[in-house]
């Protein structure tokens, strides 16, 4: 997109997809967040490091998460109240949740020793980077408080949006732990691996940040801010959130790398998948021992054995049935959780996440 839509009239704003203009905001955000202070010109080397670290980790996801924000709010708001600094407000306020999705992303890929992410090297082993990219995670996650700092400060929401993210921002670094200490690298205990151990933490890990967060954001900017409405969202939420990364698990084994853009890795990086805790539930002790003997291993033949393990156990009809009751649960909690929500904000969400193959 040319500049003259970043900087044209708001008639030719408003035409543009939510889509489009959060693509568009990006580089003013860029240019915000990196201004020279003149009074200290020695800054420029770090602020032009923070201009790297934010065009190569912030843009290339999904943007699910950012995009959420304006799409519930649209759901939440009138027509007439979206005034145009709303709209750009709830795209600022979507950047921010990516600006934390990114500085969760390149402390993680340190900490799991990744290799690439989103089709490109993990921040940390590009040349010249390394250990360096632990400050980076930093200035990513205080870029979210700069931004919200210049934009938010004089509205109503404004300290409920700052609690949300610092209070996410726990819940997330809880489940991450939670995770390095259920699988801790190269030591394989499959005792750890329990159903109820699992699901804290992908509550705490993944439903948090990538489904309250962008719909309480959006709450309070409309001005919902009572503490029994929130806590009826989350409910709803968290269901989806976890319904979300147990279809990533059964993705990472039976999905095809040519749709989902990435190659499972998480039988050979010994990962608490939702596939390996539902296999132990219910295989015989002869399959648990060549289960133990094969998983977080690295070579062809011990991946494929575990896979095979899988089919025999049937997860693919077993995945289905889950999906389908948590279909199924999700349409209650709706319907018992939702009053005084719109049904849509929770449905959109659902129906991107349903049947989706990527």
């Amino acid at each position: 997109m040319g500049d003259s839509t970043c900087n044209g009239t708001h008639t030719k704003k408003a035409l543009l997809s939510d889509p489009q203009l959060f693509e568009d905001q990006f580089d003013e955000l860029v240019t915000e967040l990196t201004k020279r202070d003149l009074n200290d010109p020695v800054l420029a080397d770090a602020l032009n490091r923070l201009r790297e670290v934010l065009v190569y980790n912030a843009p290339g996801g999904k943007r699910n998460r950012g995009l959420s924000v304006i799409g519930s709010l649209r759901e939440l708001l009138p027509p007439s109240q979206l005034t145009q600094d709303t709209v750009q407000r709830a795209l600022l306020v979507g950047w921010c949740i990516e600006l934390l999705q990114a500085f969760f992303l390149v402390a993680d890929d340190i900490m799991d020793a990744s290799v690439t992410r989103r089709g490109q090297p993990c921040w940390y082993k590009k040349d010249g980077i390394g250990l360096d990219a632990i400050n980076d995670s930093f200035l990513l996650e205080a870029s979210i408080y700069r931004l919200l700092r210049r934009h938010c400060r004089d509205q109503p929401y404004y300290v409920h949006l700052l609690e949300l993210f610092t209070e996410t921002s726990f819940q997330t670094e809880l489940g991450q732990a939670l995770d390095l200490m259920t699988a801790p690298p190269g030591q394989i205990d499959l005792n750890r691996f329990t159903m109820e151990r699992y699901k804290a933490i992908v509550k705490y890990k993944t439903a948090f940040y990538s489904f309250y967060l962008p719909v309480a954001a959006a709450m309070y900017m409309a001005g919902i801010k009572s503490e029994e409405e929130h806590n009826n969202a989350k409910h709803i939420l968290l269901e989806m959130g976890e319904f979300f990364q147990i279809q990533d698990d059964y993705l990472d084994c039976y999905g095809d790398p040519a749709v989902t853009g990435k190659i499972g890795t998480d039988i050979q990086d010994n990962k608490c998948s939702w596939l390996v805790v539902t296999a132990l539930e219910i295989m015989t002790p002869d399959q648990r021992a060549e289960l133990e003997a094969c998983y977080g291993r690295h070579d062809e033949a011990s991946v494929e054995k575990v896979k095979a393990l899988y089919n025999t156990l049937q997860m693919p009809t077993l995945y289905h049935k889950y999906e389908d009751e948590s279909y199924q649960r999700l349409q209650k909690l709706i319907a018992r959780h939702a009053q005084n929500l719109p049904h849509s904000v929770f449905l959109n969400f659902a129906n991107k996440i349903y049947k989706r193959n990527k």
